[in-house]
């Protein structure tokens, strides 16, 4: 995963099905993202972010609103970050994470933040 920050433009670049199971916040009404970052953020805040998912050539952009907050010094040893749930307008990243989901093996796994 690759994280890029550009005049408040999150750019994201997940390259493989696992770390995008590990990311993806399916239990939100219009999906969303867990993005490891040490940047300081509240609930509530609002992002825009720039999508590159697995070998796609075109960046999908989703804004969204920080849902999750995972900190330093987190019970488990969580990997530090924030969830990013997207507004509406987000389906065209919600179906093509889903897609690539699809067929991954995910009964147990855990991720980023359940």
């Amino acid at each position: 995963m690759i994280l890029q920050m550009d005049n408040d433009v999150l750019t994201l670049a997940i390259t493989d099905r696992s770390t995008l199971y590990s990311s993806y916040m399916s239990f939100l009404p219009n999906g969303g993202l867990f993005i490891p970052t040490k940047q300081s953020y509240e609930l509530g805040d609002s992002l825009c972010l720039l999508l590159q998912l697995m070998d796609g050539v075109n960046k999908i952009p989703v804004e969204g609103r920080v849902v999750w907050i995972t900190p330093q010094g987190a019970q488990g040893n969580k990997v530090v970050g924030v969830g990013v749930g997207f507004d509406q307008g987000g389906e065209e990243a919600k179906a093509i994470i889903e897609g690539h989901l699809a067929s991954f093996p995910s009964s147990s796994r855990l991720t980023f933040t359940m």
